[in-house]
């Protein structure tokens, strides 16, 4: 239990990169966002909480096993941060490179640091939980625009 437990935080190994840990977990998300846009907004949806509600758990549970609160290893949070992030959006190369930077920018900015001061998992999936729903409103908001995501490629 523990191994898996450990392959799922660090989204299949790649958060034991020594290497930018966050930016390949949330790259991760990318192939999956793209398979689940394709399956339809029901089952990205239902994916997209289930890591949200699960990740909770096993970043807390990561946490324990690596003795570390928020260890850069746990990517878990990565992952379901971007997949918030291009949730309903139009998917286009343009949406999907914007969605990752502003993604990455909002994590790593982090806009309301007191939230990784929550306990266990709820610190660390809250602020790229939080993160996502920024990048995903800003997405939005330009797909509003004239020419929405589509007329900025």
């Amino acid at each position: 239990m523990e191994k898996l437990i450990l392959w799922l935080a660090t989204a299949g190994g790649v958060g034991r990169s020594p290497v930018a840990p966050g930016t390949l977990g949330a790259a991760v998300a990318v192939p999956l966002a793209l398979l689940l846009s394709r399956l339809g907004t029901l089952p990205f949806g239902i994916v997209g909480v289930g890591v949200i509600v699960l990740g909770v758990e096993i970043s807390r549970r990561a946490e324990i096993l690596l003795e570390c609160k928020d260890a850069p290893a746990i990517v878990i949070d990565e992952v379901a941060g971007m997949l918030l992030s291009l949730f309903l959006v139009p998917l286009s190369v343009f949406s999907v490179a914007a969605g990752f930077i502003l993604f990455r920018i909002f994590d790593i900015w982090k806009p309301v640091p007191s939230l990784e001061k929550l306990p266990g998992g709820f610190g660390v999936m809250a602020d790229d939980v939080l993160a996502g729903l920024i990048t995903n409103g800003i997405l939005h908001g330009v797909n509003r625009l004239p020419g929405g995501l589509a007329g900025w490629i």
